[in-house]
């Protein structure tokens, strides 16, 4: 799997992108853009798809974190590790959600932290207000388009 944190605007005018499940899986919470690696496909390969997929969005700038999130899943009886992205798209990029979704808002890293059910979600986001909010990420990080 993939995690992806979707940001428009810099600094405080920053905003993130939360989507609320339509699913069997969580249906009803809100979270971020996140889908399942495909065989023959890098991380990042499945971050842009995944965005576009679930979106419509292409990102103007995609990130490596350098921050994983990890779980437990029951259903496989084992422990997931779940690389993370951030994509920043344009202000006025229009959304156009799938059908894994049923609603969408734009808030700030503040109250999605508030709003996300669970506590790696919340370090990831942690994260990227540190790293990819209050400085500019490490050149290292941006992913070239492929």
């Amino acid at each position: 799997m993939v995690s992806i944190v979707v940001l428009r605007g810099r600094g405080t005018r920053t905003r993130m992108l939360v989507l609320r499940r339509h699913s069997t899986w969580l249906d009803g919470v809100w979270s971020y853009v996140a889908g399942h690696i495909e065989p023959g496909e890098t991380g990042a390969q499945a971050a842009r798809r995944e965005l576009a997929e679930e979106t419509g969005l292409v990102a103007e700038a995609l990130y490596a974190t350098s921050f994983c999130e990890q779980y437990y899943d029951p259903a496989s009886a084992c422990i997931q590790i779940v690389p993370a992205f951030v994509a920043r798209v344009a202000a006025d990029a229009p959304v156009r959600l799938n059908r894994e979704h049923s609603a969408l808002r734009w808030v700030t890293l503040a109250r999605a932290m508030r709003e996300l059910p669970f506590g790696s979600q919340r370090d990831l986001l942690a994260h990227v207000q540190r790293e990819f909010v209050a400085r500019e990420p490490h050149p290292r990080l941006h992913l070239a388009a492929e």
